[in-house]
């Protein structure tokens, strides 16, 4: 199961290093003499490497619209600009594109065309950060891995937006204007791939509904959570790791076994409310509970395992994975009590 979810997160995370091989690649079959070619159709306003023919730099060149895109690209960067639309005459021969960088733009909803997203039939990855959309654009193409919205002002989800996004590994909604209202039962319906999922920095009160069942990193911090519901972590079997921090957990919000999960390996709770550490999962591995308003520490009653059957077993037996405890910020005094480390015998970071 861990090896599973690391292969998986190598996958999602290490991504950059496998176009950068496939770059390379190109660097050694590049023809030296057809170097001229390439910077004959690159756009004026943007740099063409010879080196490496499939990209397109037009990146910090203050633009206001798109250069038309020769047909060799597949890299397209154009962050740090001030482009407001996006139109389909920039992208006809543009048939390859896989990556598209439009961060830190000025692009609106009603500046985008209609389908010029879902016509970019090999697009991968969708880089839309801090622009001024205030909703998730539509359609978008259907082989999307990545699509990274954070920072704008998005408050609303258009029904079905995601339904044909199998592929798609990472969704990126965080510090925009969402609240629970936008987030329903059939949001993510059709991401059945999906791994990571980041929200934070919105304004949601609840959980989020129906969170894709694959989903191994779910990121909700710097909302206004309050509550935790029975069971919600049944829904998504996978989830490895969880942060929390910045919300409005309090011991109350948190059911009984609410984080006693399996899967989890990272769990954060920092800057909540939590008066005592809620019970955990043996398997945990990474436990941050910084400022929050816990007073004491009781090794024995938040181990996972009876300490008796630990010894028995020894380093054999189903014993306490934990390797980073963090309390600092709390009103727990040092030293660091004995039945903590005779509990955790793998710890080797506690912060208190």
């Amino acid at each position: 199961m861990i090896l599973n979810v690391y292969t998986s997160l190598l996958v999602l995370f290490l991504v950059n290093s496998v176009w950068t091989r496939s770059v390379r690649q190109v660097y050694d079959d590049l023809d030296p003499e057809h170097w001229s070619h390439y910077t004959s159709e690159c756009p004026q306003e943007c740099f063409c490497p010879p080196s490496f023919p499939h990209a397109l730099y037009c990146d910090n060149k203050g633009l206001k619209e798109i250069p038309s895109i020769p047909a060799r690209i597949w890299y397209l960067y154009l962050q740090n600009n001030q482009i407001e639309t996006l139109s389909e005459k920039p992208f006809v021969n543009a048939t390859h594109l896989r990556w598209i960088n439009l961060n830190k733009n000025k692009i609106t909803n009603s500046g985008i065309e209609n389908g010029v997203l879902s016509k970019l039939k090999r697009l991968l990855y969708l880089f839309l950060e801090d622009n001024e959309l205030e909703e998730v654009p539509a359609p978008l193409p259907v082989g999307l891995e990545q699509l990274r919205l954070a920072k704008n002002k998005i408050s609303r989800i258009p029904e079905g937006v995601f339904s044909h996004l199998e592929n798609l590994t990472m969704l990126d909604l965080h510090q925009n204007s969402l609240l629970d209202s936008a987030l329903q039962s059939d949001t993510f319906q059709g991401l059945s791939n999906l791994m990571q999922l980041n929200i934070a920095k919105n304004s949601l009160k609840k959980m989020p509904l129906s969170i894709p069942a694959n989903t191994l990193q779910l990121f909700l911090d710097n909302n206004s959570i309050e509550v935790i519901p029975e069971n919600y972590f049944s829904a998504i079997p996978k989830v490895t790791f969880l942060r929390l921090n910045y919300n409005k957990l309090s011991d109350d919000g948190i059911p009984t076994n609410g984080f006693n999960v399996s899967s989890i390996l990272d769990l954060q709770l920092s800057h909540n409310q939590l008066t005592k550490i809620p019970p955990i999962n043996a398997h945990l591995e990474h436990l941050h509970l910084d400022h929050n308003k816990i007073k004491s520490v009781n090794g024995t009653q938040i181990c996972p395992v009876s300490i008796a059957l630990e010894e028995d077993y020894g380093y054999y037996g189903n014993i306490p994975r934990l390797r980073y405890l963090r309390l600092d910020g709390n009103e727990i005094q040092p030293p660091i009590p004995l039945d903590i480390m005779i509990c955790f015998r793998l710890l080797q970071a506690v912060v208190i």
